[in-house]
């Protein structure tokens, strides 16, 4: 009885090695396939014409400051 258990345990953790190789080689390959590396177009080449409104309707300066007197 003891030694049928080792081998199913044996054969339980070679099927696993299987599994996490073959999951493993997926992973790669969908890495590879995605560029990640690349720019997406339309990211990080606007530039910014308009400055945000805060909360209270000022706009900050340059300097940190706000518009108003």
């Amino acid at each position: 009885m003891t030694l049928i258990a080792v081998a199913v345990l044996l054969v339980v953790i070679a099927l696993g090695v299987v599994l996490i190789h073959r999951l493993n080689a997926q992973h790669s390959e969908r890495i590879a396939a995605f560029h990640y590396s690349d720019a997406l177009p339309g990211i990080g080449r606007r530039l910014r014409r308009h400055r945000r409104r805060a909360a209270d309707g000022t706009a900050d300066t340059p300097n940190g400051d706000s518009d108003r007197g």
